[in-house]
């Protein structure tokens, strides 16, 4: 059983749970799950808590392909007002900051941020692992490759799951050299990853237990279910649901999703199988 310490609370991940998609951005590629004010954040908070979020994941920088990247300033000004007014709305709920740098880290856990969720895995700024080691936080360090201009690249992969391996091994062990006690890895669905790629690691990806951390899958609505289906990100949901049941027959422990419902029934099914 993985456990997390969040803030001096332990928390216990002894069944898969659901992270809760809410971007402060004009530009993340699936427009439902935009939240650009205040207001419209905490309404879509309160519906995905209702339907059983256990985090709720806030970002303020579209990683999408061939999205604009704005300044941590930027940053700063779409996600702290936000986590913080739904930490002040929902206390008891987990949130997590989707960021890559430093200093919005800080900004958010002030605010009320309680994991760090990082798709660089502390590689784009130096003092990334540093700084979250500081603060005592958990810390999800996902697989992309390249620097911030080329994460979207897709160079070929001769053996998917033994470069996320390698990977992990070395960003486990950087982690653990800065001080970083939980850490939660999320193999990168669709970041510089062919769609191959994509249908390989999550095939593969038990394989991944052998790092004996939790693990994070995002699959939702992503290119590989629309480009493979020949639809559209809005129609996506079911192939979402379909991905994100292989994930939990693979041992994933936290499904993030825009569909806080549908990933936890899908959980709710699961655990009836085992």
């Amino acid at each position: 059983m993985f456990t997390l310490n969040c803030k001096g609370t332990l928390i216990s991940l002894e069944q898969p749970v659901v992270m809760g998609i809410i971007n402060a951005t004009p530009d993340s590629f699936y427009g439902g799950s935009r939240a650009a004010t205040q207001s419209l954040a905490l309404e879509k908070a309160n519906t995905m808590i209702q339907e059983g979020a256990f985090i709720l994941d806030i970002g303020g920088q579209s990683t999408r392909p061939g999205s604009v990247q704005i300044g941590a300033n930027d940053e700063l000004d779409r996600v702290v007002p936000v986590i913080d007014s739904l930490k002040k709305a929902f206390p008891s709920t987990l949130i997590s900051v989707d960021t890559y740098h430093p200093t919005v880290v800080l900004a958010a856990v002030n605010a009320g941020a309680d994991i760090v969720n990082d798709i660089s895995g502390g590689r784009f700024f130096d003092n990334m692992l540093s700084t979250v080691a500081s603060l005592n936080m958990p810390y999800i360090c996902m697989h992309s490759r390249g620097t911030i201009e080329t994460m979207h690249e897709k160079p070929s992969s001769n053996n998917i799951i033994t470069e996320l391996l390698d990977y992990f091994i070395e960003r486990i062990e950087a982690c653990k050299q800065a001080g970083i006690k939980d850490i939660i890895i999320d193999p990168g669905f669709g970041f510089g990853k062919t769609i191959e790629d994509n249908f390989t690691l999550l095939k593969e990806m038990e394989a991944l237990q052998i790092l004996r951390k939790p693990l994070l899958l995002g699959v939702s609505r992503k290119s590989s279910i629309y480009q493979t289906l020949k639809i559209t990100p809005e129609e996506s949901l079911n192939g979402t649901t379909v991905l994100n049941t292989v994930g939990l027959m693979n041992k994933a422990t936290i499904l993030r999703v825009h569909d806080v419902k549908e990933a936890v029934q899908a959980i709710a099914l699961y655990q009836m199988m085992k």
